[in-house]
């Protein structure tokens, strides 16, 4: 059950030769790929292009009709393995997953895709997933593309640029026979727009009529000596063809003025901001139209030379625009004016951070440090001065007194009791060292929990810990993988490898139904029913099928003392081996996305339905906060209390509780205060009910009543 449902946009991908088409950008993307006659689309879901994956998959009865097939593949080398579709026939494929750390699990299928070639188009859509925005390491994709020499498009953020990028790309692979990089920034994605629609085109062959008609050519295959030859080529007709296609094709472009003294060389992802900083400094208008002449590279590699010699050839300076480091496209560059011979001063990380996203403030300064270095006159009285931030607002002390706020679990996720109950199992047993993995989990090193060590990569949580299988240790070692990543690569790489190297430390697989981190997309053991998928595959199976002796299935994470009890036994037990838990509950997130429409629905049907909420007792509470040291849900907080006899404020649930019930299972399991108390809220209830809450009422309030009338007050003199 994905975020977000695409049901309703995908019909706009049935538009025909001549309509407009208006929307986002992931549907534009979906929508060139039709018009191209693609024949296969596989990927693996992960922001910035999560999206993608929910529109394809919303898309699937269009897909068919047009006879395009589609999956979601078990992981990122699953779904560049599938364009090898495309190395002897004559199909358009493509592939989309998350970069970098999709790249680098791809890395291995795409090195083998570029050395061969490809007959048919293979294009991979990358969702470059850098800046303050991601949740990844600061890599990029630029590298894998020179690495395996495949071409790297990265389209100017405006819909029919999108849409045309995605036909070139086609082409381009086609006529160089490479596969080619599209890469997507979530400003990419996400930007709304207008383009005029083309029609949709069936794949000139499907890949069953390839199944019909098989071929082979021992040339593409990589195995020396052909894959000596593949180099050899690579150089000698791949690139210049590619080359050629993007001058003749003019997949780059060039705004403002033939001529200037200055100009500014920029990817194409960062076109919309460089307009805005011109914007800013009075040099370009809100339609585009800039007083600095631009050259915006919708090809970034490979860098075509003669292009960028002429846009030099008249001016004294020129900026590179280049996110990320290393800073490839500038050095490209300067080694081209060195060369020629050159006099143009080439400036781009001296103006510009040499790492880090690139802002519109970012660009604003940097931008204009270039324009009052080398053309000041260009900007007059407009901006001579860089940008400065008002200091005088009172918010001098504010960093220092105003906590973070570290990413952490949602409210009633069903792993947050997990870590309490590691934490629990700690304070028995001292600490342990915990590996992490990728997923939601590993919110679980942040306050209020501040659990594990290290973080390996997806699925990798269990072989990061294997260098501690040590047999004369006296502590075992505890590692994290959830479902997502145990389907993505885990079972193996985690599962399988501690299995045969017969470690004995404890896996803890968090089985939240899902993969949840991505988007809520279903996996292999989602409980829901699929129509286009398999379901329903229990993971404790998969992992005794790897051979795991001691195997422990949890169906209900929110029993505190059950995890405890459990992840206790696995430390100490005498048995040795892998230890693997399976702790399950289905990710708060989608079941609220389920249940709530339901409850809706019944609640304005008239149907009686019970909600449950859970509070704090004030007059219970002793205000020493431990339950918040062992939740840090959202929904609990601190409140002040108007009596003067009670400085400390005492614990507080707010109107976000989901009624998961993990407050009160944290507190008998810790043996805390029994403040918390449940409440069902009953809508539409009938009329013994009724009845009864009015007997009940009268009778508090008569209680209440005789109390006051019995309690001491003091009157004014």
């Amino acid at each position: 059950m994905a975020e977000r449902s695409f049901a309703k946009e995908v019909q706009k991908l049935r538009l025909g030769e001549g309509e407009e088409f208006a929307g986002e950008g992931i549907l534009a993307i979906t929508k060139a790929l039709l018009e191209c006659g693609v024949g296969y689309v596989g990927g693996y879901q992960g922001a910035p292009i999560s999206h993608l994956m929910d529109v394809l998959s919303d898309a699937q009865d269009i897909l068919g009709e047009l006879g395009v097939h589609f999956e979601a593949s078990a992981s990122e080398a699953t779904a560049t393995a599938m364009l090898a579709a495309s190395v002897h026939y004559p199909i358009r494929g493509a592939a989309t997953f998350k970069s970098t750390v999709g790249t680098n699990v791809a890395s291995d299928a795409l090195a083998n895709l570029a050395s061969g070639g490809v007959t048919g188009g293979a294009l991979i859509i990358v969702g470059e997933d850098y800046g303050e925005g991601s949740s990844i390491m600061q890599e990029r994709s630029h590298a894998f593309a020179m690495k395996s020499q495949v071409w790297l498009l990265d389209p100017r953020p405006d819909l029919p640029t999108i849409v045309k990028t995605v036909h070139d790309a086609f082409e381009l692979s086609e006529a160089s026979n490479t596969p080619v990089m599209m890469e997507v920034r979530i400003r990419c994605c996400h930007v709304h727009g207008r383009f005029t629609a083309k029609a949709n085109q069936r794949p000139t062959m499907s890949v069953a009529e390839a199944l019909e008609n098989p071929r082979r050519d021992t040339q593409r295959i990589v195995l020396p000596p052909a894959s000596f030859l593949h180099e050899k080529e690579k150089i000698e007709r791949r690139w210049p063809a590619a080359v050629d296609f993007i001058r003749e094709r003019r997949i780059n472009e060039f705004f403002g003025p033939e001529a200037g003294k200055v100009g500014i060389v920029m990817q194409g992802g960062m076109y919309n901001n460089v307009i805005r900083a011109l914007q800013r400094l009075g040099l370009a208008d809100l339609y585009g139209e800039t007083e600095v002449p631009l050259y915006v590279l919708n090809a970034v590699y490979p860098l075509i030379e003669d292009e960028f010699l002429d846009f030099c050839a008249d001016k004294d300076a020129v900026l590179v625009v280049e996110e990320g480091q290393p800073d490839y496209i500038e050095q490209g560059f300067a080694r081209m004016l060195y060369r020629a011979g050159a006099t143009t001063r080439l400036a781009g990380k001296d103006m510009l951070p040499m790492a880090g996203e690139y802002t519109g403030q970012v660009m604003l300064d940097g931008v204009g440090a270039f324009l009052r270095a080398h053309a000041p006159d260009m900007l007059s009285d407009r901006l001579r001065a860089p940008n400065t931030v008002e200091t005088d607002r009172g918010t001098d002390g504010l960093a220092a007194n105003v906590p973070g706020r570290p990413p952490g679990f949602c409210t009633g996720c069903p792993e947050r009791p997990i870590f309490a109950a590691t934490k629990l199992v700690e304070q028995e047993l001292g600490n342990h060292h915990i590996a992490s993995d990728i997923g939601c989990h590993l919110f679980s090193i942040m306050p209020p929990f501040e659990l594990g060590a290290t973080t390996m990569g997806y699925g990798l949580g269990p072989a990061s810990a294997s260098a501690f299988n040590a047999p004369d240790a006296k502590r075992r070692s505890i590692s994290f993988v959830g479902d997502g990543g145990l389907w993505h690569n885990g079972l193996t790489s985690s599962v399988g490898n501690a299995v045969f190297n017969q470690n004995d430390g404890v896996i803890v697989i968090v089985d939240n139904h899902y993969s949840a981190a991505t988007g809520g997309q279903d996996i292999l053991s989602s409980r829901a029913d699929n129509k286009s998928k398999s379901t329903q595959h229990p993971i404790a199976d998969a992992v005794r099928g790897m051979g795991a002796k001691w195997v422990r299935q949890i169906d209900r994470t929110y029993d505190v003392n059950k995890v405890r009890a459990t992840l206790k036994e696995a430390l100490t037990t005498e048995e040795k081996g892998p230890k693997v838990i399976v702790a399950s509950s289905e990710c708060m997130l989608n079941r609220q996305r389920r249940e709530r429409p339901l409850l809706k629905k019944a609640i304005d049907g008239g149907e009686r339905t019970v909600k449950p909420r859970f509070g704090v007792d004030e007059d219970v509470c002793t205000g020493d906060h431990a339950c918040m040291r062992l939740s840090g849900c959202p929904s609990l907080s601190v409140k002040s209390l108007d009596d003067p006899l009670r400085d400390d404020p005492v614990a507080h649930i707010d109107h976000t509780c989901v009624g998961c019930g993990n407050c009160g299972e944290v507190a008998d399991a810790a043996v805390l205060c029994p403040s918390f108390y449940r409440a069902d809220t009953v809508y539409n209830p009938g009329k013994m009910e009724r009845f009864a809450d009015r007997t009940r009422r009268r009778v508090i309030g008569w209680l209440q009543n005789r109390r006051e009338r019995g309690r001491l007050s003091f009157a004014e003199a």
